[in-house]
């Protein structure tokens, strides 16, 4: 039977906590004198209705943690039933030392707070518990039951929940499972060791590329199929969860569609390993978020507000979606975009590039503040290391921590997306190329054409978003300091997709010439 008086209580207690939420963070800021992440009220009543109602929501920041980490802290520190929030061990630390305790503090909550790998079995517990991606995604994935279910869960920073879950499906075997593997089938001795040298012979064959990584090709695959299916056809019937588990996961996997089989060579050390997992992770998420509400938060999970490709790669069904912009007037990036530089492919370019890198960093030694340049091909990393280091001494690291705040670090892509958060922001960021995956790359190859036999547009499925949100999150941290970014990859000028990648940065003030004035304290 409808009850309306209970109706009515519910949520007329559900405003009360929202509003609640909007004061108590609106007060805090005011009383702590820091400087207003300017959508701070709107995500933290967004959260609050989002944990009061059940209902999935997918945000999109646009700004670092230390900005907007505060709106939902303060939704869930006043939220009267518990919640889980999903991690890495980092996220953890900066919440726990600093951003809780500080809030918790003003706010008098008395929420129980626990980091743990499963939820506490006290009864009644309303608190909040901190967990990491892979403790969260193991139990999801293989019905563990560590967490209830129904109980609202926060991601952040979800921009790298579909990395995480491939790297938690992934299974990769090595030579301790080989020598498993022939002592679990004695019988089968000379025949594994056949396969493996077969493969290990068509591996080292190959040319050496930068990756060290290679697709399995037919035959090796057919090589392996036969004979994992011939001994685990055989052991039918048996209980195999303690025999041999890696090889188990390796032959559940196999028999999908949906996965992608390569090998890892340490030609130094004459070794190989296998590895598998999924080339697309929605299959295994779509039912992880139907056990219960989820608000996914990040800082750029896609191009538009709502987020068709992350929904898409995820496996999310219909949510809340909501994208904050940066303020136009405090935090645009003051971008140098030259036209008529040659195209990255060109072997005019690396000179120019150089060039161009040692004339920039010159002017900005005016200034005393960091560089950032970012490089991904490894040769010419390595050249414009030792070019800036001619002139500019210790001061410059390739892929290390600078021993000063003034330093120049010349970078790759994925050493300066794991450290940027640790490193002193740069007030001159230099980029040689827009960072699309590689086709170079065997494991970028082969999800390029996973999408092209599905009749998807693997550019803009694909390839387009990692890079946009790639750039996004590298240039997030010069819009406080309306810092100076160094575009050098002219396609951006001559490709139909310049416009989207410019739409990306906005907001920012855009020339095709040095102002020397930019360089001026």
């Amino acid at each position: 039977m409808f009850n309306e008086r209970a109706l009515i209580t519910e949520v007329t207690q559900g405003s009360a906590y929202i509003s609640q939420v909007h004061e108590v963070l609106k007060a805090f800021a005011r009383e702590q004198g820091r400087a207003e992440w300017h959508h701070h009220l709107t995500m933290a009543r967004l959260v609050a209705r989002a944990l009061q109602l059940g209902r999935p929501t997918l945000i999109q920041t646009g700004s670092t943690r230390a900005k907007y980490c505060l709106s939902y802290l303060a939704s869930v520190l006043l939220y009267s039933k518990p919640v889980v929030l999903v991690a890495p061990v980092s996220v953890q630390q900066e919440l726990l030392e600093d951003f809780i305790p500080r809030l918790q503090q003003w706010s008098r909550s008395q929420k129980p707070i626990e980091a743990s790998d499963r939820f506490p079995t006290e009864e009644n517990f309303q608190g909040l518990v901190l967990v990491t991606p892979e403790s969260w995604l193991r139990d999801r994935l293989e019905n563990q039951e560590r967490f209830p279910p129904n109980i609202p869960t926060l991601i952040d920073p979800a921009d790298d929940l579909e990395v995480w879950t491939r790297q938690h499906l992934a299974v990769t075997i090595c030579l301790a499972d080989w020598d498993a593997l022939t002592r679990e089938h004695s019988e089968a001795v000379e025949w594994v060791r056949d396969v493996r040298v077969k493969l290990a012979k068509a591996l080292f064959e190959r040319p050496s590329n930068p990756y060290n990584c290679y697709l399995i090709g037919d035959r090796g695959q057919q090589q392996l199929q036969r004979l994992l299916a011939t001994l685990f056809a055989a052991e039918k019937g048996e209980k195999l969860e303690n025999k041999l588990p890696n090889w188990q996961k390796f032959w559940h996997q196999w028999q999908t569609e949906n996965r992608l089989l390569w090998s890892q060579v340490d030609r130094q050390e004459g070794r190989f390993s296998l590895s598998l997992a999924p080339v697309e992770v929605a299959t295994a998420l779509t039912p992880v978020w139907q056990q219960q509400p989820t608000i996914l938060i990040g800082g750029f999970l896609d191009g538009e507000a709502t987020a068709p490709i992350c929904r898409q790669h995820l496996g999310l069904g219909e949510l809340t979606c909501l994208k904050f912009s940066p303020h136009r007037q405090h935090e645009h990036i003051q971008l140098y975009l030259p036209d008529r530089l040659p195209l990255p492919n060109t072997p005019e370019f690396q000179a120019v590039f150089l060039q161009q890198t040692r004339l920039l960093v010159a002017l900005s030694r005016d200034r005393a503040k960091p560089v950032t340049v970012l490089v991904e091909d490894v040769p010419l990393k390595a050249q414009v290391g030792a070019a800036l280091a001619a002139e500019f001494g210790s001061l410059v690291q390739v892929e290390k921590k600078p021993a000063r705040d003034r330093g120049i670090l010349v970078s790759g892509w994925e050493f300066w997306r794991s450290h940027q958060d640790r490193l002193p922001t740069p007030q001159l960021l230099i980029i040689a190329t827009l960072p699309i995956p590689s086709l170079e790359n065997p494991l970028v190859a082969a999800r390029v054409a996973y999408h092209k036999n599905r009749g998807q547009d693997w550019f803009r499925h694909y390839l387009l978003p990692t890079a946009l949100k790639e750039l996004q999150r590298a240039v997030v941290p010069l819009r406080e300091s309306q810092g100076v970014v160094a575009l050098l990859d002219n396609r951006v000028n001559h490709r139909s997709y310049g416009r989207t990648i410019l739409t990306a940065l906005e907001p920012l003030a855009r020339i095709n010439y040095i102002d020397r004035n930019w360089f001026v304290s």
